[in-house]
């Protein structure tokens, strides 16, 4: 047979077939006199065999280790790995449809690309129109995306969430927005927002402190002067009393 006949006969173009004689897939036949490729029936059956297995998923890779083994133990392995890997894609596909549906499910303003624990937490918060609010449900978003926070930072934050008294703090830093650096609020703001930390999120916080300095830098950027201030003697509290 021409390479033009097994392909038509084992379902294949002619460019697959070349291109498994290209990486050793498939060794290459005779030629005939004229320069043309002689193909034989085994030839086909191996061809028809690549076929079904790059069908089932399996990379060329995988095929070449199969085809090695005519016994068949070694296809069998691999497809039961292929099985099992199929089975963990199917898995987070499931999980990714299912959050999908949650936010979906969810009003405009509610539907946020967030982890379920961040998500319960954030819907613990009483609503607000604070702008220092929306920044720390911001930073928590960011936090969320990178995997520096997690389920004991939000089982932590959860009483703090839900306190009202919450607002007032953030409505004090909302009221040093046009204020100057050395505004005798700062102080007793930063150490009553010190104090409202839960002692939990210290224990559920890493031993090198909360965030990367260069992070710190950039969310300080964020507020104006004096709220920064407040802003950045929090943190450094807070690193003081994570630090061993």
């Amino acid at each position: 047979m021409r390479i033009g006949e097994i392909a038509a006969l084992v379902g294949l173009t002619t460019r697959a077939i070349r291109h498994y004689h290209h990486v050793g897939l498939l060794p290459e036949p005779e030629r005939r006199p004229n320069g043309y490729r002689t193909y034989t029936v085994r030839d086909a059956v191996l061809l028809a065999r690549v076929r079904r297995l790059t069908e089932l998923g399996l990379g060329l890779d995988e095929v070449r280790d199969v085809l090695a083994d005519d016994a068949g133990r070694e296809l069998a392995e691999v497809l039961a790995e292929l099985d099992a890997d199929l089975a963990r894609q199917e898995a987070e596909l499931g999980a990714r449809r299912r959050r999908l549906a949650e936010l979906l499910a969810a009003g405009p303003a509610e539907g946020e690309p967030v982890s379920p624990g961040l998500a319960a937490l954030l819907a613990r918060a009483p609503a607000t129109t604070s702008p220092s609010a929306a920044k720390d449900r911001e930073h928590l978003t960011l936090l969320d995306a990178t995997g520096a926070a997690g389920e004991e930072v939000y089982a932590a934050l959860a009483p703090l969430a839900a306190d009202p008294g919450v607002l007032a703090l953030y409505e004090r830093l909302d009221e040093l927005a046009g204020a100057p650096v050395d505004d005798p609020r700062i102080g007793p703001l930063a150490d009553a927002l010190v104090a409202a930390v839960p002692a939990g999120l210290l224990d559920a916080v890493p031993a090198d402190g909360p965030v990367a300095p260069g992070f710190q830098e950039a969310l300080l950027a964020e507020y104006a002067p004096a709220q920064a201030e407040v802003v950045r003697r929090v943190m450094a509290a807070f690193v003081e009393r994570v630090r061993p």
